[in-house]
């Protein structure tokens, strides 16, 4: 990933954090039958000790052939992104003195590197699966959980999956949110992303620095 240094971003507890925020990470592989992309919700141990920023754990179905086309150790890529816009020249103050600026796209995303190991192990995959309904369903007037399901139905859909896990050996971080601009053009391109609904994004550029 090309990386400017004013875009990059280094900070380990901003970086978790997009992680947590968007979990839907797209899972790179090259295995037996070459480039392979899978769109994986991940779960981010950062304290488990194995890699430098932790470990990264999911599942996929049985029939997905993903499982099966790596070897335990092989490297992988996973990608988190948050949300993403285009900048128009036309929100940035300067624009509209010098008329000399152009359009761009401002993102958040993180690149975890680090090798896979397959988990066939349903010990393991329910105890996952347990954990992750538990985080995404924290926000429901009335969480499900797998207790509310018949046991051998639940038993039956943990046979149909298969556990994965990536030791974070490598975090890299790249916010483009117009650190490079001028105060004023980052702060009124930050508003006007607000005013159109992107507030996530709006609010990141707002708290971002000054250009390096």
């Amino acid at each position: 990933m090309y990386l400017p240094r004013h875009f990059e971003e280094q900070r380990p507890e901003a970086l978790h954090d997009l992680i947590a925020r968007h979990p839907l990470g797209m899972l790179v592989t090259h295995g037996s039958e070459g480039l392979d992309a899978n769109h994986v919700p991940f779960e981010l141990d950062a304290d488990a000790g194995l890699g430098a920023h932790g470990v990264l754990r999911a599942h996929v179905a049985r029939n997905n052939p993903l499982w099966q086309s790596v070897a335990n150790g092989d490297e992988v890529l996973v990608v988190f992104r948050a949300h993403d816009a285009y900048i128009s020249p036309n929100w940035y103050p300067s624009k509209h003195e010098a008329h000399k600026q152009v359009p761009t796209w401002n993102y958040r995303v993180v690149h975890a590197h680090g090798p896979i190991t397959v988990r066939d192990d349903e010990r393991y995959v329910r105890g996952l699966v347990a954990r992750l309904t538990r985080q995404h369903e924290a926000g429901q007037p009335s969480p499900w959980k797998m207790g509310d399901a018949p046991q051998d139905y639940i038993d039956a859909m943990l046979k149909s999956i298969v556990g994965i896990e990536i030791t974070v050996a490598r975090l890299v971080g790249k916010f483009k949110l117009s650190q490079n601009r001028e105060a004023r053009d980052r702060l009124s391109a930050a508003q006007a992303l607000i005013g159109q609904g992107d507030s996530e994004l709006g609010e990141a550029m707002r708290a971002a620095g000054p250009p390096a």
